[in-house]
């Protein structure tokens, strides 16, 4: 069960990598919340051609639940895509994808307030090797700098995005008993509705871009691999083996995106950028071979 739990979230956060470059390419080919709307509107589209015969017989059990499946789609299908379309506007992919490694460690900290989920040291020391990566790419290798580090705005709805992607992860361990296609179409639909509000708010101001042939790439990936089969994959993953174990593979985004910004959009790949990379993957094999064993449950 351990080694399908690697796999299908390593090919979550592939996905997910790949996502904030696409986020990053979308700039001037579709705006943020023209490519959240169009992202969920293919997914659904996905959905009602293929998974609406499971829909149906699982739906006394979507009506029961249907507030949280929304909720779930809000928070984290659109929101958290919200945050990080509209912050890939006024911060680079790389450091896009190298602060989404604080999530675990939010996660850990949300288990520990709310549910008294305890890690292993190692975990801990894991967890904190990633922060040290995140702050060594906040300071741009400088760590006397981070006295007088000043976050840009994109910067800040990133710490937001991860927030807000910790409290929905941890919210799993209440996820309703569902097959997976209707799990995953109730907060589609959720996540659309949640994301037409945003898409008028763009549009009013006069910001909305809407797609043009690469734009329509774009929303295309979008719809396809992180709205649909790396949520499915991440659920997963999380089911089979606890929130504070999965969270930890959100590290493996920025050595995805890092590697994905430099050879699809041109970015300047740094030393501080591999000395950053180099701890979260530490920090993931140090907290993964540490892990406490009754955290192989999935409540964990």
């Amino acid at each position: 069960m351990n080694s399908r739990a690697y796999f299908y979230l390593s090919v979550t956060a592939l996905f997910w990598g790949a996502n904030s470059v696409a986020g990053k390419l979308a700039v001037g080919h579709v705006s943020p919340m023209v490519l959240t709307t169009y992202r969920w509107i293919v997914a659904l589209i996905i959905i009602l051609a293929f998974m609406m015969p499971q829909v149906k017989r699982d739906w006394p059990m979507i009506r029961k639940h249907w507030l949280q499946l929304l909720l779930y789609g809000i928070f984290g299908f659109t929101a958290f895509n919200a945050l990080l379309y509209t912050a890939l506007g006024y911060t680079s992919a790389i450091n896009a994808v190298i602060e989404q490694a604080g999530i675990p460690m939010l996660i850990f900290v949300f288990n520990f307030v709310l549910f008294r989920i305890q890690a292993s040291i190692a975990q801990i020391i894991g967890f904190s090797v990633t922060l040290i990566g995140v702050l060594v790419t906040a300071a741009h290798g400088e760590f006397s700098a981070l006295a007088e580090l000043e976050f840009n705005f994109g910067d800040a709805l990133m710490l937001c995005a991860a927030i807000v992607y910790a409290a929905y992860t941890v919210s799993l361990r209440w996820k309703p008993d569902l097959h997976w296609q209707s799990f995953i179409a109730a907060p589609a639909f959720g996540a659309l509705l949640s994301a037409i509000p945003l898409f008028f708010w763009e549009l009013s101001r006069g910001a909305a871009i809407f797609p043009d042939t690469t734009g329509w790439a774009i929303v295309l990936y979008a719809g396809i691999f992180p709205s649909l089969l790396s949520q499915v994959l991440y659920v997963r993953g999380v089911e089979m083996i606890g929130a504070n174990r999965a969270g930890l593979f959100i590290n493996a985004i920025p050595v995805f995106g890092t590697i994905l910004s430099v050879l699809l959009i041109g970015e300047t790949l740094y030393s501080f950028h591999v000395v950053a990379l180099l701890l979260v993957l530490g920090g993931i094999a140090i907290a993964e071979w540490g892990r406490p064993k009754d955290n192989k449950k999935p409540a964990g």
